[in-house]
Formats: structure tokens, sequence, C-alpha cells
């Protein structure tokens, strides 16, 4: 029976493992070829393996949109399986990236990831670097462009101080910065051009935070994904068991006291977001009172952050995609500083920047809009192992320091 375009596409990778699988199995082995395996137990460092949606025991839904995303990016990449924890984020997610870099757009595909590997390196995500090196020579782009941001067009090497700014200060971002690129010459960006790579830059500033913060492990098949020695030995490495690293006992009884004061934490957590309900104004805060609030948390955070540790220099592998190496995050609040804040009054994403997005970049601004609602309203009511909680304080909280970090009221 001929199977239909979509039902092979949605079976391949199944045949793709099975087939492989009996490669390997015949063929390699009798070659004394060494097989690799993977370094890590699942798409994640941070969470256990078994917790993690398995590819083949999904609902039609979801099998829908791995089978779309597969068909999208030739793989079903970590940070796919990953967010699948959280369905509706990840369908509007994959939506969206879809549009950036498989839709018609201003720039052409080389351009959009190599601006990914801009981005990627620029927070030192190696993950998301070598997964658009992967990327930009598949679309066709000039491979002497990876020997450094050098080799590229001066054209996007324009882009490095906005990609720069954007990344770690963007209170620091000016309109002498916009019109600079877009200076007429040779090498100038049109304002379409620009929209789509600070969407980009944006898109994957964002991403690799989240592949940090979600502790994702590279595939089997990528840098670092993999390793040649031997399998373990009862569940442990060799090189474990001669370093006492095996003692799952003592481990079991570590991570149950780690749970418990976790546990006890959380009960705090919850007794201070309800005192916080119970003593909410009525009335909302006067500008000159959310001023004040604003500037009280700048100087207790000051106080807080008043050490730093130096970030160890980026490997040369990805520091080559960017200009600066030893630029980074610093507290823009630092004593006996004023730099300029960005107050949500003057120019918002909803008054602003969504009709300025859909203007030049058609139906993008719908898609982020959505993006940000989601991630906005996003609960399933639980803390730990309480439910039916009213996780709003929490969320509120979360947002507004995020924006605080980067100088937002």
């Amino acid at each position: 029976m001929r199977l239909s375009p979509r039902a092979t596409t949605v079976q391949a990778p199944e045949i793709i493992c099975s087939r492989c699988s009996g490669v390997c199995n015949n063929k390699v082995k009798e070659l004394g070829i060494r097989i690799p395996r993977p370094v890590g137990q699942g798409p994640s460092r941070f969470l256990p393996e078994e917790e993690i949606l398995q590819v083949g025991t999904e609902d039609s839904n979801m099998h829908s949109m791995f089978a779309d995303a597969f068909s999208d990016m030739g793989r079903l990449d970590n940070i796919t399986l990953v967010m699948v924890f959280h369905p509706q984020y990840l369908e509007s997610f994959l939506k969206t990236q879809h549009y950036l870099l498989q839709m018609d757009g201003p720039l052409p595909a080389s351009y959009q990831h190599y601006i990914g590997i801009m981005a990627a390196a620029r927070h030192q995500c190696s993950y998301l670097v070598n997964q658009h090196v992967n990327d930009f020579i598949q679309s066709g782009g000039d491979q002497k462009w990876l020997n450094g941001l050098e080799n590229a067009p001066l054209k996007l090497r324009n882009l490095g101080e906005l990609n720069k700014l954007l990344a770690h200060r963007p209170w620091l971002i000016t309109k002498e910065h916009i019109e600079q690129l877009l200076k007429t010459g040779e090498h100038s960006w049109s304002l379409a051009e620009l929209i789509h790579a600070v969407v980009l830059l944006a898109h994957y500033h964002s991403l690799a935070s989240f592949t940090f913060g979600c502790g994702i492990s590279p595939e089997v098949h990528s840098d670092g994904g993999h390793t040649f020695r031997p399998p373990s030995v009862g569940n442990y490495c060799i090189c474990d068991i001669t370093n006492g690293n095996h003692r799952g006992d003592e481990s079991r009884h570590t991570a149950g006291s780690l749970s418990s004061d976790s546990s006890f934490e959380v009960e705090v957590l919850m007794e201070k977001m309800k005192l916080l309900q119970e003593c909410r104004d009525e009335e909302e805060a006067s500008q000159e009172e959310m001023a004040t609030r604003f500037e009280r948390e700048k100087t207790e955070s000051m106080l807080t952050f008043a050490i730093e540790d130096e970030d160890p220099p980026p490997g040369r592998e990805v520091s080559k995609h960017f200009e600066d190496t030893s630029y980074g995050y610093k507290d823009f609040s630092r004593r006996g500083m004023h730099v300029p804040t960005f107050r949500v009054q003057d120019f918002s994403w909803e008054d602003h920047g969504y009709s300025l997005v859909n203007r030049l970049y058609p139906d993008v601004g719908q898609l982020l809009d959505e993006k940000f609602h989601i991630a906005y309203n996003l609960t399933y009511n639980t803390m730990a192992m309480h439910n039916d909680v009213d996780t709003s304080t929490l969320r509120r909280a979360i947002w507004n320091y995020v924006h605080c970090m980067f100088g937002i009221r």
C-alpha cells in the first residue's frame, strides 16, 4: 500500500530510527567501528528522563505537532521535547519559529541562521550555535562566514553592536543605534529587514536563556552530545565506581533532605503570597508611588548584588561569532550611576510595538502577541504538592522582576 506524504512525514522518525538501528547492529559492528553513546540521560540535565514524554506515546494532537516540527526542521530537538510540558506554549512557539525561519520574509535563509548564530553566541549558548551552524550550511550559506564574524558581510557585522546591547544592556539602546543601521548606503538595512533581524535576535537571546534554565542537553549526533567511553556497569560508569560516585542510598537521602527543605520554602512563599493578596491596596498606586517603589528596589538590589563573580571567558568556537567578548550584563542600577529606564507608559508593546511589527513584517506581531499572552497567563494553579493555588501574585512578581533587571518599569 502506498503511503500518503502526510503519513510518511508522521512515521518518518520511527522509520529512520528503526533502519539506523538495523544498520548499526548488522553492519557497523562487523567493521569494528566504535558506536557513540549519548552523554546525558535524556533531553534535560534537570529532569528525569522517565518524566519526559517519549516519542511514540503522545496523543494525536501532540503527534501532529511533532510531525510538523520534524517536517520543518528535519529533527525533533531536545528543546521541543522539554517544552512539551507546556503544549499550549509549544504550539505557539513552533508556529512563531516556523514563520520566522520557513516563510518568505525580508531576509534570506542564510542571513536568518547567521543572525541566530550571532544571538546565541552572545550568550555563549553552544547548543544553539551548533544548531544554527548546521542550518546555515544546509541553507547554502557561505562557510567562510563561519570562520569568524570578521569574515561575514559588513552588513551583518554592523549588527554586532545592536546584538551586544540587546543581549546584555538593552537600556543603553538609543535611536542613534537604529539610525546608523538605516543610513543610506551599500551595506545599510531596510526598515523591514531590521525588524526581522531584531525579532530574530530577541527570539534567540530568550531561547538561549530557556536552554540554560532547563538544562537542555545536546542531541547524541551533536558536538558534546556523545562519547565513545565503554558502557556503564550496573548503571554506573567504571570511572564513577572507582571515584566512589555510585552511592545511591546516600544520594537518595540527600535528595530527600533537599525535597523537605523545598517543601518548607514553598509553604513560606505561599503564606507571603496570601498576605500580599490581603494587604493589596484597593486603588492602584500613583505614578509617583510607582517611581518611589522602583527606586527602592534598585537600592535593595545594589546591596544584594554588590559582589559579582566574573563570568569565564567564552570558548573560541563560540566567541569567534561576536566582538567585544568581555562585554556582558552589568546591573544597571549601580550606586552613583544614572542610566535611562524604559517606562511602559511611554512605549509599550500593546500600544506601539505590536502595530509597528505587524506593519513592517506582517503577521509576526500577532504571533508574538499570542506567545506573550500565553506566557503571561500560563498556570496550572499548582505549587509543588499544592493544588488550586492562585499563582497570579508570584507570576506577576517574576514578570516584573525580569523587567526590572533590564531597566523596564
